[in-house]
């Protein structure tokens, strides 16, 4: 069983900064893809950034250039630097791994808990 655990959530004032890490355990040996998402109330979950496990990043329109996402595959660690927030960027953040490999073979997709991200202006 992969767990997937985030921190670093908080509220900030409008052009702030945070750091969200999440950490993934189990018995993992590597994960493809890993990536954050948010979700406001109402809306449905978007990406926001992802990462491979080579450390290719891909991001949202909406965040290029303010955000920064980075992996520690020792650690199956994933971190999200987000400057100049916005209140726009309020929201849930989830992470989430994809196609993980564990001692049992390639296993599916797994979510974290998601912690709650408030930018106020």
């Amino acid at each position: 069983q992969v767990q997937l655990v985030e921190s670093g959530g908080g509220l900030v004032q409008a052009g702030g900064s945070l750091r969200l890490s999440c950490a993934a355990s189990g018995r993992i040996l590597t994960i493809a893809i890993m990536g954050w998402y948010r979700q406001v109330p109402g809306k449905q979950r978007e990406l926001v950034a992802s990462i491979t496990s080579g450390g290719r990043a891909n991001y949202a329109e909406s965040v290029r250039g303010r955000f920064t996402m980075s992996r520690d595959n020792a650690k199956n660690t994933v971190y999200l630097q987000m400057n100049s927030l916005k209140p726009d960027d309020t929201a849930v953040y989830y992470c989430n791994a994809d196609r993980v490999l564990t001692s049992k073979g390639w296993d599916g997709n797994y979510w974290g808990q998601g912690t709650q991200v408030t930018v106020s202006s």
